[in-house]
């Protein structure tokens, strides 16, 4: 099980890291908090992706 920092989702989503901390407060993104930091599991946002993308494709 592989996690990721902010820095790294937002790389790997090709997004500033600005707009990962705003997905994480709106909870639009899933995420962990150890104490204050946040993490992701690398499986879960590729999850989320392959939601995203099936929902737009709905649309």
């Amino acid at each position: 099980m592989s996690t990721l920092t902010a820095k790294e989702v937002a790389r790997y989503l090709g997004v500033c890291e600005d707009t990962i901390y705003t997905m994480v407060r709106k909870k639009e993104i899933p995420h962990f908090r150890i104490r204050r930091r946040i993490f992701f599991l690398k499986e879960k946002i590729d999850e989320w992706i392959r939601e995203q993308a099936t929902n737009q494709a709905i649309s």
